[in-house]
């Protein structure tokens, strides 16, 4: 566990401003920011201290949270055992549950359903003979995962299945870390975190993330906001934090600093 002190003073700062928010929303990636990158997604487990700091932030008041992911919903739901409570958001946008009832997702019309069935076909096609090279298949579209391939076989990969899936007009295509995604629907995290701030009541917003994706949700946030990327690459996110431990310990100082303030509240 990283001593609190030890966090950039600039983050921390930072993150003190938002203890007083009349409603706090907390939004959280998952993979790379509350849990470390296994090479088997559904090995991915959220850090102890990151989900405790969860917990913590929901019993505070005028405080909620919610995690963002990729993933599909029903994967999300399996790895990250969300605390009671929690919001829940797929598919980069494309599926949503709140709080504890059933999730919230249009149908896809009868033109949506063609398409996907086409966008797989094609993408199976195109990486069936790619060794470590695997298919998640989501609600709205279909991600290309090459973590345990080699550089030259995820190079390969990456290329054939972007050349199959142009055959295909108006997909939302996303890059990521070791996964390249496309999708009938152009939900992205951005708009997921203006709609949670609609549906929440927001008054301030906190985001955390790790990878590519995350952008869209930092480029959305505002003054009074705070976004933290976790780990290295370029980003709009104007704080930063080296990796899921720090993250778990600026998630804690958060956590217990708006639980002491609204209590005093």
């Amino acid at each position: 566990m990283t001593d609190p002190s030890a966090l950039p003073q600039d983050v921390l700062r930072a993150v003190r401003r938002l203890v007083h928010a009349e409603r706090l929303l907390v939004a959280l990636d998952f993979d790379g920011t509350l849990a470390p990158i296994v090479d088997r997604p559904q090995d991915a487990r959220a850090l102890p201290e990151s989900a405790a700091a969860a917990t913590r932030l929901l019993a505070a008041a005028g405080t909620q949270v919610a995690y963002i992911s990729g993933r599909a919903l029903a994967s999300l739901r399996a790895v990250a055992a969300p605390p009671p409570g929690t919001l829940l958001v797929g598919s980069h946008g494309g599926e949503v549950q709140l709080h504890d009832g059933e999730p919230l997702a249009d149908e896809l019309d009868e033109v949506e359903t063609a398409r996907l069935a086409e966008l797989n076909e094609l993408l199976a096609q195109a990486v069936r003979t790619i060794p470590q090279v695997w298919l998640e298949h989501k609600p709205a579209g279909v991600a290309v995962h090459t973590r345990l391939a080699t550089d030259r076989d995820a190079r390969m990969a990456m290329g054939t299945a972007r050349e199959a899936a142009a055959r295909i007009a108006g997909l939302t295509v996303r890059d990521g870390k070791d996964v390249l995604e496309f999708s009938i629907r152009p939900a992205t995290k951005g708009s997921a975190i203006r709609w949670l701030r609609q549906a929440t009541g927001a008054t301030a917003t906190f985001y955390a993330g790790d990878d590519v994706t995350d952008e869209d949700a930092f480029a959305v946030l505002g003054a009074d906001d705070v976004g933290v990327k976790v780990g290295a690459g370029p980003t709009l996110a104007p704080f930063r934090v080296r990796d899921c431990a720090e993250f778990a310990t600026l998630l804690g100082v958060l956590a217990d600093a708006r639980k002491t303030a609204s209590g005093k509240s």
